[in-house]
């Protein structure tokens, strides 16, 4: 991992080759080798968001076990259809508010549970069809951080997306509290429990 891996901002190296292609073994594999990247850039880079006087002690970051079955693929993004305004101003943990645009929505089911999420654009950009997808979940407040969890999806070849919730990550706001994190909109609630990604450790609840 070459650059620092900045929330939201869509320059995480996060295995958009879907490597589930070639077989569970060898995704799971791919999935653990870019935690172990990541663990390994946390712990020893300059731009890490542990406090530097934290990361001796840092021995990985916490995750669920990978779930070949959280990962889907071939998604189209619909256009948006809610009650929201598409041009809005994302709140930020740390009280600013961020230009942002409702991009569209992507419908599938989790485990015979229709869900839908928002994909957004920040800033105001176009991004080549790079979307952020903030969800809560289930798990949100005890498992993983209150203000939810993020997924950086590019288009495949053929335009299609793949949501895969072993990606799913903190925002860095939950290592370094002056961090500016955009809080997940409500619409981006799921109604089950995601099981997948980044976790916060054992009785670690923010």
């Amino acid at each position: 991992m070459t650059d620092a891996p900045h929330d939201h901002d869509h320059d995480h190296d996060h295995e958009h080759e879907h490597h589930h292609h070639e077989g569970p073994h060898d995704y799971i594999g791919a999935v653990q080798a870019f935690r172990q990247e990541k663990d390994a850039y946390f712990k020893s880079s300059k731009g890490s968001p542990i406090p530097a006087a934290e990361r001796d002690a840092f021995e990985g970051l916490p995750y669920f076990p990978v779930n070949v079955d959280l990962v889907f693929e071939g998604l189209t993004v619909e256009p948006y259809a809610g009650n929201e305004p598409t041009s809005f101003q994302i709140p930020t943990s740390d009280g600013r508010l961020r230009p942002a645009r409702r991009a569209g929505s992507f419908a599938f089911e989790i485990e015979g549970e229709p869900v839908r999420l928002t994909g957004y654009e920040l800033d105001g950009a176009h991004s080549d069809g790079r979307l952020f997808v903030p969800f809560l979940d289930a798990t949100t407040g005890a498992e993983s951080y209150g203000a939810g969890r993020y997924l950086d999806l590019e288009p495949d070849e053929d335009g299609t997306y793949a949501i895969d919730f072993n990606l799913a990550y903190h925002p860095t706001c939950v290592y370094d509290p002056s961090a500016s994190c955009p809080i997940t909109p409500a619409e981006n609630r799921l109604p089950v429990r995601i099981e997948a990604g980044e976790r916060l450790a054992e009785g670690a609840a923010h």
